[in-house]
């Protein structure tokens, strides 16, 4: 009984110095039972997943106690992904993917199948930043943002439907932007590249509803990550402010995580992940044609950059 009081006292304390994180920690403890409700057989593919947010999502469902398998065009930090993924009680194996070129994806595919006998929720994360002025980028870098940001995510699907239709179960969850719906100037490779995810994934809605596969298509604003890395900028200037959007977000890849897992329990298809996206996707439904002259006239007077100089 002493046991249990101190056990209490303890929980108690916990509460009061940080109540967000003990809520958050029951909120994780029930998402975690209901996914795995769902999808007793626990087996996920994630692309991507060498860093940023595919790493933490590699984690959180290696906590949950799932198989994971993972790939990304860097072998060593998947193997990284892999072996911290472990750490924390889940399992799995690691793959070199170039999620560019069909036939890895294809053969990553049919491996997942060989080593799980299927597969249950399909994440397409893989992605690259390439932006600037329509005429300051060169075609070769939208080859480059298309082939990886886009066709990695249609190559993904086209390889895991035909599992998940066997199955007649599943999930897919496709990694977009609310760039791909609030596309503002200076970043047409990357809108581009963004919006023909959230098409695929409204169209891959009707085609999978008859199997009972779900679709969810994640639309995050800036949030901390390692995205910049390898990024192509048309100007220095562009990269800048960017740069500074990703330092000033409050969110993280642990929130992005968490909306992913909440999406996939909930079957829910537009994931608009913080409150900006919302707010701006909210307008650009009401009043489009207001919308982007507001817009337009901000960008003109140059308002985001004041803005990021407070």
């Amino acid at each position: 009984m002493m046991i249990n009081l101190l056990q209490g006292v303890k929980y108690l304390l916990n509460f009061l110095t940080n109540p967000l994180k003990i809520i958050y920690g029951e909120l994780d403890k029930m998402a975690k039972k209901r996914l795995n409700e769902i999808f007793p057989e626990k087996r996920v593919v994630i692309t991507g997943a060498g860093s940023g947010l595919g790493r933490r999502l590699a984690l959180d469902f290696g906590f949950y106690g799932w198989k994971v398998a993972i790939c990304d065009v860097n072998k060593d930090r998947c193997d990284e992904t892999l072996s911290m993924v472990k750490d924390v009680g889940g399992d799995g194996f690691s793959f070199k993917c170039d999620v560019s070129q069909w036939e890895d994806v294809d053969f990553f595919a049919k491996e997942t199948e060989k080593e799980f006998g299927g597969v249950d929720v399909v994440i397409n994360n893989a992605g690259v930043i390439v932006a600037g002025l329509i005429e300051d980028v060169d075609i070769e870098d939208w080859n480059y943002i298309l082939s990886i940001n886009l066709m990695g995510v249609v190559y993904g699907c086209k390889a895991f439907v035909p599992m998940l239709k066997r199955q007649r179960k599943g999930h897919i969850v496709n990694i977009a932007s609310s760039a791909g719906i609030v596309c503002l100037a200076k970043m047409a490779q990357y809108n581009v590249s963004k919006a023909g995810i959230i098409s695929l994934s409204e169209t891959l809605k009707m085609e999978l509803f008859p199997f009972n596969i779900g679709i969810s298509c994640i639309c995050p604003t800036f949030f901390k990550t390692n995205l910049m890395q390898g990024a192509k900028w048309g100007d220095r200037r562009q990269m800048e402010l960017a740069q500074k959007f990703f330092d000033k977000s409050r969110a993280s890849v642990d929130d992005i995580s968490r909306d992913v897992l909440k999406a996939i329990e909930k079957n829910k298809m537009y994931v608009i992940t913080q409150w900006d996206g919302k707010i701006l996707w909210f307008f650009k439904r009401i009043c489009p044609s207001l919308f982007y002259s507001v817009l337009s006239w901000g960008y003109k007077k140059n308002i985001f950059e004041k803005i990021l100089k407070r």
